[in-house]
């Protein structure tokens, strides 16, 4: 679970940081953005902001839940903890280095810094995803591996795993989703969400809606009783997997 909802979740303070300390003040950080000191950057956090908005237009996270990154050089960009996304403004641009030391803002990052920080360093993911999708969270519950039930599987490099249960914002999620994530752009987290990484946020959102999706139909093909669904064979997603190199544009 990564933020808390607007019941609250968790304790910690939204704002940290002063002149000479982790971060600036306010006013030091909207002139920044607004001068555009790094374009690229406020660039960045603009498209940070929409996805984190469109996570929960799509309902895939309730309140603040879910928490999204992106990578620019070596700083990444992320979501801070108990903000509702449609209050996030550029002055509110959130970023640490690859150590998780704050270098841009004043707001707390999210808690599951450490799990996109794992990803950050381990992978070659420019962006990350972490929702709290419903059909995804359930089949979270009941396999270790969601069944091949589309061939979109391959776009997710092979069957998508399910990460061991830790407590949220902990150093054993992150280890846990790693495993999870070995050769893998997505997985589930049990009793949790989904994980997904992509080259850009919009690839990264995408594989979550793809994810959910597929959680969805499996869900209901298996509902039926005295059926079982067809699953698709490791040889049909690699055909599936070949295709898929080169779709889109």
């Amino acid at each position: 679970m990564a933020e808390r909802h607007t019941t609250g979740q968790e304790t910690e303070g939204a704002v940290r940081g002063a002149p000479g300390t982790r971060g600036e003040g306010p006013a030091g950080v909207e002139e920044r953005v607004h001068e555009g000191v790094d374009e690229a950057v406020a660039r960045a956090w603009e498209e940070l902001v929409a996805t984190a908005r469109r996570t929960v237009a799509d309902g895939l996270v309730v309140g603040t839940s879910g928490n999204v990154s992106v990578r620019v050089g070596d700083t990444v960009l992320v979501t801070p903890t108990g903000v509702p996304y449609d209050r996030l403004t550029p002055a509110d641009v959130t970023g640490v280095d690859l150590t998780g030391r704050q270098v841009i803002g004043t707001l707390v990052p999210t808690s599951e810094l450490p799990l996109h920080l794992a990803v950050h360093r381990t992978t070659d993911a420019r962006a990350v995803v972490h929702t709290h999708a419903v059909h995804a969270t359930a089949v979270s519950t009941l396999v270790d591996e969601l069944p091949a039930i589309h061939y979109m599987t391959a776009a997710l490099g092979g069957p998508v795993r399910v990460a061991r249960y830790a407590a949220y914002g902990t150093r054993e999620l992150a280890e846990n989703t790693l495993r999870a994530l070995d050769g893998r752009t997505g997985c589930l987290m049990r009793n949790h969400g989904t994980l997904t990484h992509g080259a850009t946020l919009d690839q990264a959102y995408d594989r979550t809606a793809q994810l959910e999706w597929m959680c969805r139909v499996w869900l209901t093909a298996s509902s039926i009783p005295g059926l079982t669904p067809t699953l698709l064979t490791r040889e049909q997603l690699t055909e599936a997997g070949e295709r898929l190199r080169g779709y889109g544009q």
